[in-house]
């Protein structure tokens, strides 16, 4: 079997990082970056920006992205980056500024930076871009040809976004572990190419981070307090988690995720919060041990992840809404058929009211 793992050819994380972009561009021999960045950090931070490029051999476009990351936009971009003679694109933003910048580096062939400000999903480090139509809906999934060559976080930065957000992070990395653990054990009854064991022990960090500094981090963040903790877990969020899931393999987690988001109730719900309940589900689908389970919902609740159902404005009542999560994660494009075992509609349905039924006792107890 072939063993793989993918990843960033460098990441950096640390206090003051967005006024030292220019270092990295000088890394990969650039001369002439093209920034793409959303309004929120040119309206905070564009004065952190420009001043790191001051005074070096790098110059530099900065362009707001205010719109779509849909293929017009990013070719948009693509000709712009052209015309100002780039050759390194630097994506500064949350997730959709990001995408726009990973695939204007795809398409115009060149050295890719991208700067998280948020450590809300483990999206920065993959090679994957996520497009849109021009009036928001998903469009396509672009595979790109690698990751990007560097992953800058200012913590500083980061540690300012809302605290939901870094929750949501962490509801998405709580999966990771999950998630490779079952891909491998189906690699390993199917004789099919699995992760490296570097990306499993990266995964299992992952999970151990979030269960030893999770709470911690969430309280200092609301408290204004970069500490290590807040430090540690946005490493899990971003790298940890984003290295487990592209080289461990999604599973049950986000399929039921997926299945999710055709309901419209779990629309004003994030990413990362409907992972969360997610994972609780695919453990219930493992019979995995009931000490395991309580884990996962403990650090749940102890971070004000979302347990049951009526956190995601659903109802246990109303079971046909549920049939159609269950049947829309068991579709053969979904990454429920990378578990281990046969999954049936009717099982993720029990599952389903399984783990809301655990979660709504735990809350209670």
């Amino acid at each position: 079997m072939t063993r793989s793992i993918m990843s960033p050819a460098k990441y950096i994380q640390g206090r003051g990082e967005i006024r030292r972009l220019h270092r990295y561009c000088t890394e990969l021999e650039g001369k002439n970056a093209y920034i793409v960045a959303d309004a929120f950090v040119l309206a905070n931070y564009e004065k952190e920006i420009s001043e790191g490029f001051q005074g070096c051999d790098v110059s530099y476009v900065l362009q707001s992205f205010a719109g779509e990351c849909s293929r017009k936009e990013v070719q948009r971009i693509v000709e712009a980056a052209k015309e100002s003679e780039a050759d390194v694109i630097i994506g500064i933003g949350g997730g959709k500024t990001l995408d726009a910048a990973k695939a204007v580096g795809f398409y115009s062939r060149l050295r890719l930076i991208v700067a998280p400000t948020v450590a809300s999903t483990d999206a920065p480090c993959s090679a994957l871009s996520v497009l849109y139509t021009e009036d928001g809906r998903l469009d396509k999934y672009l595979p790109l040809r690698s990751n990007p060559e560097r992953v800058v976080v200012d913590t500083e930065l980061v540690a300012k976004a809302p605290v939901r957000l870094l929750v949501a992070g962490m509801g998405d990395a709580l999966s990771t572990f999950y998630e490779a653990r079952a891909c491998r054990r189906a690699a390993k009854s199917g004789g099919r190419d699995t992760s490296a064991i570097a990306a499993y022990t990266l995964a299992r960090a992952c999970r151990d981070t979030l269960l030893a500094d999770g709470a911690q981090a969430k309280q200092d963040a609301e408290n204004g307090i970069l500490s290590e903790a807040v430090e540690n877990i946005i490493e899990a969020n971003i790298y940890l988690s984003g290295i487990g899931f592209e080289s461990g393999g999604l599973a049950a987690a986000h399929a039921i995720h997926n299945a999710m988001t055709q309901l419209e109730e779990t629309r004003p719900i994030l990413h990362g919060e409907k992972v969360a309940f997610g994972t609780l589900v695919h453990l219930v689908l493992e019979k995995a041990d009931p000490t395991e389970i309580e884990e996962a919902l403990a650090f749940c609740r102890s971070v004000g992840l979302p347990t049951t159902l009526r956190q995601l404005n659903l109802d246990a009542e109303e079971q046909s809404k549920l049939r159609l999560v269950a049947e829309a994660s068991c579709a053969p494009h979904e990454p429920m058929s990378n578990m281990p075992f046969k999954v049936k509609p009717e099982d993720v349905l029990a599952a389903i009211l399984e783990a809301d039924r655990l979660g709504a006792n735990s809350l209670t107890s």
